[in-house]
């Protein structure tokens, strides 16, 4: 019984559930910037290269044949399926970095708004006012 109540401590403890809903805003986040590279950006980076669609590039290293009427399929080294998932990473990445950066210049803002004064600041203050006088 003591195991369970230790595992529901675990469970709810507050950087758990924090990294529970990062993992699922963090999917969710992956998918719109699949749509967006694959939708948006790599269609005119497609144009610009002359039509081509990056996922269909592949070297073709033993063609397709049939053997005793059964088909062998081609033995292809499918490169362009990497540049789409390397072009991918590095825009995840790129958006991170600025998300990152983003949160860190607020941050640093927060930081660099001066502390209330304390009591014996205040204090201090009023008495050096007082002898200015």
């Amino acid at each position: 019984m003591n195991l369970l109540k230790e595992f529901k401590d675990f469970a709810m403890r507050g950087n758990v559930i924090d990294l529970a809903v990062g993992v699922i805003i963090g999917g969710a986040f992956g998918k719109i910037i699949a749509s967006l590279v694959a939708d948006v950006i790599m269609p005119p980076i497609g144009l610009l290269v002359g039509g081509v669609n990056f996922v269909d590039l592949k070297w073709v290293m033993k063609p397709a044949e049939v053997v005793n009427g059964v088909k062998k399929a081609a033995v292809t080294l499918n490169y362009g399926n990497f540049l789409q998932v390397t072009f991918d990473f590095l825009i995840v990445a790129f958006c991170i970095f600025l998300f990152v950066k983003g949160i860190n210049s607020m941050s640093k803002k927060k930081e660099d708004t001066p502390a209330a004064p304390t009591k014996d600041q205040q204090l201090l203050t009023e008495i050096r006012d007082l002898l200015k006088k």
